[in-house]
């Protein structure tokens, strides 16, 4: 192995055990972290195989199929096989710099393919295996891509996509690609070709992009490998944790917690792979592999839920959640099942985690925690640009955090306005209460007005969900002649509740009783919710079909108004 101990490596060491040492005292962590400084550093050769050296037998990464098959392979094997690898795609003309697409799924050689590109100071674009051919144009127009790694049964895919660039298959040969598999004939020692500068480019992301084309989030050789120190103090990491991260690869949560924030820890990367999800499944595999942390979407967990969350006999020690805000409803159902409460957290493909609610805090219910060491949060009110206790959240560039993105890749207008007036503005909304602690209200965009009064969807869908039939739901204005707009939702029913006027009365009963009149949920219609492939829901195509229906005058036959109800009385 390429292992090389350096100053950058003690330098980490002492930020990352001054965050663990500290991990249910979130206030000293936030008064005594410091980042720690670099020149140069390679994330791959100065800290994973340095913590391979240390623990050779310990696994690394772990992966179980839903056909019950498993692999596990340690540090030293990883460790091992990525030199191997790196001097192979060297031996095929990867020079520092160049632009690597990485499209595979949750399978070993994801983990060899970015171990080895950073050693080699490659940059990478992961993308996800859903993508379309004209995505994948974009994604190798734009990124300038070199190099694609890629399934041989996605090969196909790229057939459709123009340019001279190099193409691995993982798998089956395919004609006209280059065979992953003949890398394993490769020599063993790697030597890097010199240091890595820490600013360089390690990571170009494309956003999944609700409302316009994909921006390009640029990470360097820190500000992701050293910047996810915030991810691992809010998730609670410990050395030997099995984590389970539920993420598709091709997005950045994938790498912020089934990459970095482990390893900086020095846990197991743990993965069960399916196909369709089934609750019961998961929890088995979780009791089987002695899963000791979890982080899953919003969407993961409001399906768990469903199921009985007591045929889990050993849950994890710590659960979080991220993507999208967790309703206090599922926060409070696996509090119930599992004797645990789900910690919220904020932060984006630009940052690593932001806010949060670390271990061992107190979690005030709706809220998704207080900033975390390394980052000064400061609420801007958009009308006045002046700090404010409800505003658009943003980080302050006099104490720049390591986490924060080096901009959108060639594009210094949008980086402009995201960077202006000495703060990262992120496009999220939140309020502040006493205690500095922080409350989702929604994306800048997707807040609106009815009768004059601010709504946020967030806090609409919040008690929605706590209605036994909704599984999902997003909220939208839908154009009113008299309040200008009206909130709508869009709800998603679970299993056993039928799309009828009796489910919908129930609904709108259960808002009017818990909601201020103002926010009254006046509108409901059953739908599926269109997502981002990343997951998100896109609310703007919601608003667009809404604005769509008013022009044409036209009703959609499954909605369902409170003033069809008599019964619920007048509306107000």
């Amino acid at each position: 192995m390429a292992a090389q101990s350096t100053a950058a490596t003690e330098a980490l060491r002492v930020a990352r055990d001054f965050l663990t040492s500290r991990a249910t005292d979130r206030d000293a962590a936030v008064a005594g972290f410091v980042w720690p400084e670099f020149d140069t550093f390679n994330w791959a050769i100065e800290w994973f195989d340095v913590l391979a050296r240390e623990h050779p037998d310990r696994a690394a990464l772990t992966i179980v199929e839903e056909s019950g098959a498993r692999g596990s392979w340690t540090w030293s094997e990883l460790s091992t096989r990525s030199d191997q690898l790196a001097n192979w795609l060297r031996h095929k003309g990867v020079r520092r710099g160049d632009r690597v697409i990485l499209m595979l799924g949750n399978q070993v050689e994801l983990w060899e393919t970015i171990l080895a590109a950073i050693k080699l100071g490659a940059v990478l674009i992961p993308a996800s295996t859903l993508l379309a051919a004209a995505d994948l144009v974009d994604r190798v127009e734009r990124g300038r891509a070199k190099f694609v790694v890629a399934r041989s049964v996605d090969a196909t895919t790229f057939a459709a996509v123009p340019g001279s660039f190099v193409r691995i298959a993982v798998g089956e040969p395919v004609d006209g690609w280059e065979a992953f598999a003949d890398s394993r004939s490769a020599p063993t020692g790697f030597e890097p070709d010199g240091p890595t500068p820490a600013d360089s480019t390690l990571l170009l992301y494309f956003t999944s992009g609700t409302t316009a084309l994909p921006k390009l989030v640029e990470h360097t050789h820190v500000s992701y490998p050293v910047g996810h120190l915030s991810t691992l103090y809010w998730i609670g990491l410990r050395p030997g944790d099995i984590h389970l991260n539920i993420s598709s690869p091709g997005w950045a949560k994938h790498a912020w917690s089934n990459v970095f924030a482990p390893w900086l820890a020095g846990a197991t990367v743990f993965l069960y792979n399916y196909s369709r999800f089934d609750a019961g499944a998961l929890m088995r595999v979780m009791a089987e592999e002695g899963v000791t942390t979890f982080c899953a979407p919003p969407t993961v967990w409001r399906m768990l839920i469903q199921a009985d969350l007591t045929a889990l006999p050993t849950p994890p020690r710590e659960v979080v959640g991220a993507g999208e805000p967790l309703n206090p409803e599922v926060i409070e159902q696996v509090r119930a099942g599992w004797g645990v409460t789900i910690r919220d957290g904020f932060g984006q493909t630009e940052t690593t985690l932001a806010v949060g609610n670390p271990p061992g805090q107190p979690v005030k219910e709706g809220s998704m925690g207080r900033p975390l060491p390394g980052y000064a949060v400061v609420l801007i009110d958009p009308a006045t640009g002046e700090p404010a206790g409800e505003g658009e959240i943003c980080l302050d560039l006099g104490r720049r955090p390591l986490g924060l993105m080096v901009g959108y890749h060639g594009d210094e207008e949008r980086t402009a306005e995201a960077m202006r007036d000495g703060y990262y503005h992120t496009g999220d909304v939140a309020g502040e209460d006493a205690d500095g602690y922080l409350t989702y209200v929604g994306r800048a965009d997707d807040v609106f007005k009815a009768s004059d009064y601010r709504i946020s969807p967030f806090e609409l869908e919040s008690v929605l969900l706590e209605h036994p039939a909704v599984a999902e739901a997003a909220v939208v204005p839908a154009p009113d002649p008299l309040r200008l707009a009206v909130p709508k939702a869009f709800v998603v029913l679970a299993a056993g509740f039928e799309p009828n006027a009796a489910t919908a009365v129930s609904i709108l009963g259960y808002c009017k009783a818990n909601l201020a009149g103002y926010k009254r949920v006046r509108r409901l219609e059953f739908a599926e919710l269109p997502k981002t492939i990343s997951g998100k829901i896109r609310r703007v195509e919601l608003r667009e079909r809404e604005l769509a229906a008013d022009r044409g005058e036209r009703r959609a036959a499954a909605e369902y108004r409170i003033d069809d109800f008599p019964e619920l009385g007048r509306p107000g």
